[in-house]
């Protein structure tokens, strides 16, 4: 099997990454940053010689860059399994006086491009007659908070998307999740003055993707929220 993950080096991606490689599974990692997608392979590659992995870094924000990647998957003819859709930024920001620019930003990375990517690959998906397809949204795509009202946009837009998504290919043997995790750690929260139990770890998250990998061909899990136990911040 194969799996494509973007916004791996880091958080959640890294998690879903490592847990897909734990299950013998080969990747397609993405980010930003070649560098940190180096240190992954490396990583993962000293645990599970045995899986191939490819690299491609690209910034999924800017369209040429996710056409370079849907190309990158075409053009080697791989048989694509699984593709995580997980890249996404947060910047606060309120309607009223959010920064120009952060809601643009943050739909090109946290919607746009996941539209694009997906849309690039479900032909192929299509002809396979199988696949699936997971997308990270958030908590924040289903209530919104105070002070995160632009990044809230960003992600309903998402569930929107997860959901008619699902609709459109319900026949096709091709399954869809849209996963809402609430407060998970990962480097953005370092420094901050917050008791571990307060955030969920991002391999809860990975074990989610896992499990709905192992349901029977008859059966999808098309949302799947997930909280720290002590609920929200």
């Amino acid at each position: 099997m194969l799996a494509l993950v973007t916004g791996a080096s880091k958080g959640i991606g890294n998690a879903i990454a490592k847990a897909l490689a734990n299950e013998g599974i080969d990747l397609v990692i993405n980010s930003r940053s070649i560098h940190d997608l180096e240190l992954l392979k490396t990583e993962i590659l000293t645990l599970h010689p045995n899986i191939h992995i490819d690299i491609f870094r690209a910034d999924l924000s800017v369209a040429n860059e996710v056409d370079d990647l849907i190309d990158f998957i075409i053009q080697k003819n791989l048989y694509l399994d699984i593709l995580v859709n997980n890249a996404g930024i947060y910047q606060p920001g309120m309607i009223i006086d959010g920064p120009d620019g952060f809601l643009e930003q943050m739909m090109n990375t946290n919607f746009y491009s996941i539209f694009r990517l997906t849309r690039g690959l479900l032909p192929k998906l299509i002809r396979q007659k199988s696949g699936y397809i997971f997308n990270m949204c958030s908590v924040a795509g289903l209530d919104p908070y105070p002070g995160g009202s632009l990044y809230c946009i960003s992600k309903f837009a998402l569930q929107g998307f997860s959901r008619c998504l699902r609709e459109e290919l319900k026949s096709t043997g091709i399954k869809v999740s849209t996963i809402y995790p609430g407060a998970t750690w990962s480097d953005s929260w370092k420094g901050v003055n917050l008791p571990m139990e307060r955030l969920m770890q991002a391999n809860d998250v990975a074990q989610v993707i896992i499990s709905s990998l192992k349901m029977s061909p008859s059966a999808v899990m098309e949302e799947i929220i997930l909280r720290p136990q002590l609920g929200d911040l």
